[in-house]
């Protein structure tokens, strides 16, 4: 399965301040998505990172929370009329990195070979992201050992499936 052209990767919350600067939520743990001089994607358009910081420490939604100026938004108004916009960008390429599009659709074969299922959703998890298949079993992330095109190679535990 071929890899989407963009993938979403955030989401203006809202403005903050008076001078364009928005909350952006960061869907993504590639804090380099908004590195300065890096490019968004929003529905009017190509959106330049100026600059881009945490939310302060202490802040409820610290870590996926960021200010960010954007180039060309420069007023409170500019920035309150990308309220709510989802934010994508190219896919990245990291070929040590699993990543959520090409799992989906994948084939789930275990050491023996034998497949175990299709991979329909990743489900995110606290002690493991989770490979939902399509006949509802859940693969944690952690037990992949390997992948190659279109196929996933897990090492589960006996009876994870049963």
């Amino acid at each position: 399965m071929a890899r989407p052209e963009t993938l979403e990767v955030g989401r203006v919350v809202k403005p903050h301040g008076l001078a364009g600067e928005t909350v952006v939520e960061l869907w993504t743990n590639r804090v380099e998505r908004l590195a300065v001089g890096s490019s968004l994607t929003g529905p009017s358009g190509t959106l330049e990172v100026q600059a881009a910081r945490p939310l302060p420490v202490g802040s409820s939604s610290q870590g996926s929370r960021w200010l960010v100026r954007f180039g060309g938004i420069s007023t409170r108004e500019a920035a309150e009329a990308l309220r709510g916009s989802v934010l994508v960008a190219a896919p990245l390429d990291d070929p040590d990195s699993l990543w959520v599009d090409e799992l989906v659709g994948s084939a789930v074969e275990d050491l023996a070979g034998s497949i175990l299922g299709q991979v329909v959703a990743v489900e995110s998890n606290p002690a493991s992201d989770l490979l939902v298949l399509d006949g509802g079993g859940l693969v944690p992330l952690r037990f992949v050992v390997g992948r190659r095109a279109g196929v996933v190679v897990v090492d589960i535990p006996a009876g994870l499936l049963s």
